[in-house]
Formats: C-alpha cells, structure tokens, sequence
C-alpha cells in the first residue's frame, strides 16, 4: 500500500491573516476556502501538500483536549490506496478512530480521523486534497545526506 503525508492542518486564531503571511512568506497558492459546522478556513498548496488553516467553532470541533483557542499543528493527513485497508492497519498499529467520514458543506475533503498511540490526530483519505499531489516523481532526487549517519542518540530519560 502507497501512504503519502499530503496535508497539514494548524489551528490558527485568524486564517486569512495567518494565509497571508504563508503566501508572501513562502509563495504558497491559495486553494480554497471552508466554512463547516467544524470550522472556518483558507487551504493553501505548495504544489504537493495541502496546508489547511482553520479556526475552529468549538472545542468539541477542535478536540476538546486542545479546544477552540489552541493554535499550533493540529492534525497531519495521509492520503493511502484503499481507506478500508488503511483504517485496518492504523487500528491494528494501535491507531484509535476519533471522527469522520461524512462530507458536510462547504469545501471538506473525505477523511477519516484518527488518534495514534500518543494521542496525535491523523487523518486518513483515499480521495486527497485541493492543492495536493498524490505521487510526485523526482528522477534522482534523494535530500541531501546525513551529516554524521551513524549517530546514535542518547535515550536516557525516555521511558
């Protein structure tokens, strides 16, 4: 199965504002704009990833742990081959099913919500985004290298 990190949701007090800066900042296109029982928003593109921006209506909407006024990385979406499958292995990795599935107005994107094992929102779609790009090729494109690849970090104090 073919599973792509292709959209990022942050959860901002003013999403014009906020889309703005990312627009003159780094040249993201503006794709669309939301507005459904859960919150009001502008996506913008790179050309490969979705960015939503979004205030949310409630802390209900917003996740009642965080709430509606909590800004920062609210949720990470990937975009799989077969949702049934992908539901699936998430469950069965540890994943907890949050909310979901039914398209409500304006413009939403199909996708299932999820918790993983530390309580991180995770969506899941096998339909994408507005402004994101399923599989993107790069002819020889690798990153650039490691800068000491053997290294191992110190883990004392994880539990």
């Amino acid at each position: 199965m073919s599973t792509k990190l292709r959209h990022i949701a942050l959860s901002v007090p003013d999403p014009w504002k906020t889309a703005e800066f990312y627009i003159q900042a780094f040249g993201f296109k503006k794709v669309g704009e939301t507005d459904s029982s859960l919150a009001r928003g502008v996506y913008l593109s790179d050309g490969v990833m979705s960015i939503a921006l979004l205030n949310y209506k409630s802390d209900q909407a917003a996740g009642e742990d965080r709430g509606k006024d909590f800004v920062g990385l609210h949720h990470i979406g990937m975009w799989v081959d077969d949702i049934a499958a992908a539901r699936k292995d998430a469950e069965a990795a540890g994943g907890t099913y949050y909310m979901g599935e039914v398209p409500v107005k304006g413009n939403i994107f199909y996708e299932v919500k999820y918790r993983d094992p530390n309580g991180v929102i995770f969506d899941l779609t096998d339909h994408g985004w507005g402004g994101a790009v399923k599989d993107v090729e790069a002819a020889g494109a690798t990153g650039p290298a490691l800068r000491h690849p053997d290294l191992k970090a110190d883990r004392t104090g994880i539990n």
